[in-house]
């Protein structure tokens, strides 16, 4: 099922927005993005239909459960099955799972129960895809094109944002959730026949020691003692292990903030729905821009040390966006910090695919995937109880301190620091 690319001698190397085996895979990418928008956003509004606020909540929050629990099995699988294969049968479930959610809500209202269960199922299958799909641009392009993939994924995840939410809203308007589900499901399933013609490159061959003599067959280690090694190569990494932890505080300082905290501080400034949005918008704008530089440039110098100053730059604007007076300097704050973490981010996942062993990364991207997903949605209870008790003001602070401390370390550590991207 795995289909290989040429190698890099017997091919020259294009650049990845030219290569038709990268633009494949963008392309089901951003087809499985949207899709992702769609879904979210069929799922809130069905949720709310069920009259309970209180089941409302726990059928949004049902999906965290399962990525949380299953994501690091997920890399194992990534690293065992190949990433390819995970994220072609993963999109294949998805498409399954929610077009029947689609056909049961058009024979019956919706439930919470039904919703609870498509949330959980969704959710696991989403454990498996995130690792898989963080893990396949190192095994479809060569180091050097990595940081240009990286800028093309953000620009697909920006635009199916700003795609995804207006239609999945079109559609509940005019068939209701199962609508949205059915495009959701769609469009899932049109990612597949692309993701079918994507070619991989093999791993490289491990090298035997110099004058060891033919080893004995040894049986295949089990899966928990393949996530052990994956944990054990993270640990005993100069680059990976300070890189997880840049990974973690940035995304502990930021996500809470820019997402329930910004509702909050919406609210508690009286700048409504409209101002929140302008606000939203404006870090969208900045994150497409790094993400448009990366895709333009293909490769950014000193990658290490512009990774901690752009974390602490935009460290930096998340403690002002809480001090600023009106909308407009608020948006221009966003694009900032949407600017300076967009990149950090672009930055951080590009040299942890290239400073990965290929076959650890399927492992790797799990951890990393881990506290964006899983572990920084935890979170955002703490913040709403943070705001409440002290307003937003000392909060965004504590945040922006968080955030900086990951771009403090990453400028701290000598190995970090000093990191290049491939040329």
């Amino acid at each position: 099922m795995t289909a290989t690319a040429p190698t890099a001698a017997e091919a020259p190397e294009r650049p990845a927005h030219r290569d038709p085996n990268v633009l494949r895979w963008l392309g089901a990418y951003t087809a499985s993005m949207v899709g992702d928008s769609i879904y979210f956003m069929a799922l809130a509004w069905a949720a709310a239909r069920t009259g309970s606020a209180s089941g409302a909540g726990l059928v949004l929050a049902a999906g965290s459960i399962p990525r949380a629990l299953l994501m690091l099995g997920g890399g194992v699988l990534a690293d065992r099955l190949g990433p390819r294969r995970v994220v072609i049968g993963s999109d294949a479930a998805r498409a399954l799972l929610v077009l029947g959610l689609a056909a049961t809500l058009v024979l019956t209202a919706p439930t919470v129960g039904v919703l609870v269960v498509v949330a959980l199922l969704f959710g696991a299958v989403d454990a498996l895809f995130l690792p898989a799909v963080g893990a396949l641009p190192p095994r479809i392009s060569p180091p050097g094109q990595l940081a240009r993939i990286q800028g093309l994924r953000g620009l697909a995840a920006r635009g199916a944002s700003i795609v995804g939410a207006p239609l999945g809203g079109v559609a509940v308007a005019t068939g209701g959730p199962s609508l949205a589900f059915a495009a959701a499901g769609l469009l899932f399933a049109l990612s597949l026949p692309l993701l079918l013609r994507v070619r991989t490159r093999p791993l490289p061959e491990p090298t035997a020691p110099e004058g060891a003599h033919a080893a004995r067959p040894v049986a295949r280690p089990t899966a928990r003692q393949e996530l052990v090694d994956g944990l054990r190569h993270i640990r005993r990494h100069p680059l990976l292990g300070p890189l997880m932890l840049v990974i973690a505080l940035s995304e502990l300082g930021f996500v809470g903030p820019l997402n329930l905290g910004l509702i909050l501080l919406s609210e508690e400034r009286g700048w409504g729905a409209a101002g929140m949005g302008w606000i939203v918008a404006g870090f969208a704008a900045g994150a497409a821009a790094a993400a448009l530089l990366l895709a333009v440039r293909g490769r950014i110098g000193r990658a290490g040390l512009v990774l901690g100053l752009t974390a602490l730059l935009g460290a930096t604007g998340i403690a002002a966006l809480a001090q600023v007076p009106s909308v407009a300097p608020a948006a221009a704050v966003a694009a900032c910090v949407g600017a300076s973490l967009g990149l950090a981010g672009s930055l951080c996942a590009a040299l942890v695919q290239t400073a990965a062993d290929p076959a650890f990364l399927g492992r790797v991207t799990s951890v990393s995937t881990l506290f964006t997903y899983a572990v920084v949605p935890l979170s955002y209870p703490v913040t709403g109880a943070a705001v409440a008790a002290w307003g937003t003001g000392p909060v965004y602070a504590v945040s922006a301190a968080v955030c900086a401390t990951g771009g403090a370390l990453g400028l701290a550590v000598t190995a970090l620091r000093r990191a290049e991207l491939p040329r």
